[in-house]
């Protein structure tokens, strides 16, 4: 998944949330356990209180006796962590736990809970019950007083975070992974936008469909106003290059004709006016490819065989001079599609074979590859050209004044292959004259 992924944006950020949510969970359980615990604990004490106020008398020194201690045997254990003190004035009477030491609770607490040092300096929880007894007029007041050791408290907290810690480890394995799945689910309409874009882009639809949920469906209805914006766009420029090009090639038309009418007067004047017509005609051509080129670069990916293409080009070069007295080999695999109109395969293909069939002595070869980087090459067995002829292609010279045309040609089929993702190559081709290669990446 990539780093700049909206699902996983989202799905650590709820991670994090889950996260933070189920720790303070944990210490908010904590919490409640500690205060649950505490009354529980103070409750069961203040019970033993009053089981050993109910047993307690003076004896006739004034002191506090016991007639039965409670059964509990941390009682009699030393430091057994459950002790009870019972006071009366000076005379003290304590569990066997308390050992030799005493329960020293704070002495403004009459009654409740508090907590206090135990005789081996652990902290206690401690209930205060007081009690008066004897007769009318001759009352004595005594505290009683039960204690338990806060470890054994701890002990249960501890029992109670080991179980709690997995369980909220497993909670937030389930809550991830059900907010994985929401997130999943919550991002499925962009998938489906993603896969109509694609539609778009291949042009087997025009338009993007309006089933989706009312908060993507604004983007939706924006990208189908751009596309038919875009497709009014591309109207308009076909017909304003259409225009351009009936405005143009009539007047071009019309010099060439004054060329030829004033050549028996001046042969060097016609055929200067006849050589800049010709110019002019390569430039308007150019131009007029180039508008084309772009008013097709819409959002939809085009494509077409090749094989196809190149045959019927070959039928037709046949049919023109010298194109018939030539060896045409064609080697193209019919899974070899072209990334453009099948127009635009005919304008580079055709510029491309035209120029073959000037210059070949025999052959001309057409060769095709469609395993990764694809690829369509033209070759002849003609003179070649030299690397500066090369290089002056894309300024449309022309390196052989002999042969007829503007020397557009090739220039023209660089512009067109460059706009739809190919390059043309020039090299020396086994056969000894030129090899033209097209190439774009696999699809």
């Amino acid at each position: 998944m990539r780093r700049h992924s909206l699902r996983l944006r989202l799905g650590l950020a709820a991670a994090a949330l889950i996260a933070l949510a189920l720790v303070l969970a944990g210490i908010g359980l904590t919490v409640i356990l500690d205060r649950v615990l505490d009354a529980r604990t103070a409750d069961g004490l203040d019970r033993t209180a009053k089981l050993i106020a109910g047993r307690v008398s003076l004896a006739p020194d004034g002191s506090p006796i016991l007639s039965r201690e409670p059964p509990d045997p941390r009682f009699a254990t030393p430091y057994g962590g459950l002790y009870w003190q019972v006071e009366a004035g000076s005379h003290i009477l304590r569990s066997r736990s308390l050992w030799d030491k005493s329960l020293d609770p704070d002495k403004a607490v009459a009654s409740g809970t508090v907590d206090t040092t135990g005789p081996d300096g652990g902290r206690l929880i401690a209930v205060v019950q007081p009690l008066t007894i004897g007769p009318g007029g001759a009352e004595t007041e005594l505290r009683v007083i039960v204690a338990e050791d806060r470890r054994n408290l701890a002990a249960s907290r501890t029992t109670f975070l080991r179980l709690l810690v997995p369980a909220l480890v497993a909670l937030f394995g389930v809550l991830t992974l059900a907010m994985t799945l929401f997130v999943r689910r919550a991002l499925a309409p962009f998938r489906v936008l993603q896969a109509d874009l694609l539609a778009v882009h291949a042009g087997t639809r025009t338009r993007l469909p309006e089933h989706f949920p009312d908060e993507v469906r604004p983007l939706v209805h924006d990208l189908n106003r751009l596309l038919d914006a875009q497709e009014r766009a591309l109207v308009r420029a076909r017909d304003a290059a259409a225009d351009m090009a009936h405005g143009l090639k009539t007047p071009l038309a019309v010099l060439d004709a004054l060329a030829r009418r004033s050549e028996p007067a001046d042969p060097a004047l016609s055929a200067e006016i006849a050589e800049q017509a010709r110019a002019m005609g390569g430039q308007v051509e150019r131009a007029l490819t180039r508008a084309r080129i772009a008013a097709s670069g819409d959002l939809r990916r085009r494509s077409c065989r090749v094989a196809p293409v190149a045959e019927r080009l070959v039928a037709t070069m046949c049919r023109l001079p010298e194109g018939d007295s030539l060896d045409w080999a064609i080697s193209v695999p019919e899974t070899l599609a072209y990334p453009g109109e099948e127009g635009e395969l005919m304008e580079v293909l055709g510029n491309l074979l035209d120029n073959a069939r000037k210059w070949a002595h025999r052959r001309v070869r057409i060769t095709g590859a469609a395993a990764g980087d694809q690829s369509l090459a033209v070759e002849d067995d003609g003179p070649g050209m030299s690397p500066a002829a090369i290089a002056g292609i894309g300024r449309g010279q022309r390196w052989d004044e002999t042969r007829p045309g503007t020397g557009f040609g090739i220039a023209i089929a660089r512009d067109v292959a460059e706009a739809a993702g190919a390059q043309l190559e020039f090299g020396r081709s086994a056969l000894g004259g030129l090899r033209a290669a097209l190439r774009w990446p696999g699809g």
